[in-house]
C-alpha cells in the first residue's frame, strides 16, 4: 500500500540482491525501460504463457546463483571469479582478469548476444579509453586458449557483436 512497482523494485534492489521479474499489464517500451532502470532483471507484460514464466525464473534464479556463489559450471568446467581461473578435469588455467570477466560474462548468458559496447562498459568500464580492438584481440585469445574444447564456442554475430555457444550435453 502506498507504493507502485516500480518502488517496490527500488526498494527491493536497495536491500540485496534478490532476483526482480516484473509481472506487469504496462507493455509500452517506456514501461519496460522505466521497470529494468529501476532494477528489475526482467521484465513480462500480461497476459503471460506460465511455461515462458517457469523458463525466465528459472533462468533469473540460475544467475542469482552465479552472482552469490561467484563460480559457474559447465559440465566439467568451473569459472571461479575469485580466483580468475577455469578449471577442467583438474586442470587449472589462470587468465588475465579482463579475459576471465568476459568469458564469464559471456558463458552466464549463453546464446544472448552481447554488443561491443555492452562488452567494452560491463567488462572494461565506462571511462575506459580502450577501444573495440581491444575486444577483438581478448576474444581472440580466448578462442585460442580453448581451441578443441567441446563445451562451448565464442562466435562473432557480425555487425553487433559476440555471443557464447553452450554445446547441449555440456549441462
Amino acid at each position: 500500500p502506498g507504493m507502485d512497482g516500480l518502488e517496490v523494485c527500488q526498494r527491493l534492489r536497495a536491500g540485496g540482491s534478490v532476483p526482480v521479474l516484473m509481472l506487469t499489464a504496462k507493455d509500452t517500451l517506456q514501461d519496460r525501460v522505466q521497470g529494468l532502470d529501476a532494477g528489475a532483471d526482467d521484465y513480462m507484460v500480461k497476459p503471460i504463457d506460465i511455461k515462458e514464466l517457469i523458463l525466465r525464473v528459472n533462468a533469473l534464479l540460475r544467475r542469482s546463483k552465479i552472482a552469490n556463489e561467484r563460480q559457474l559450471r559447465i559440465a566439467n568446467i568451473t569459472l571461479d571469479a575469485d580466483t580468475l581461473t577455469v578449471t577442467r578435469d583438474g586442470d587449472i588455467y589462470v587468465l588475465s582478469p579482463k579475459e576471465f570477466y568476459l568469458l564469464f560474462k559471456l558463458l552466464s548468458y549463453p546464446g544472448r548476444v552481447f554488443t561491443r559496447f555492452e562488452i567494452m562498459s560491463e567488462v572494461w568500464g565506462y571511462d575506459s579509453e580502450s577501444d573495440e580492438k581491444t575486444i577483438n584481440v581478448h576474444i581472440s585469445k580466448l578462442r585460442t586458449r580453448f581451441e578443441g574444447w567441446t563445451e562451448f564456442e565464442i562466435s562473432t554475430v557480425r555487425g553487433l557483436g559476440y555471443k557464447a555457444i553452450v554445446k547441449d550435453d555440456a549441462y
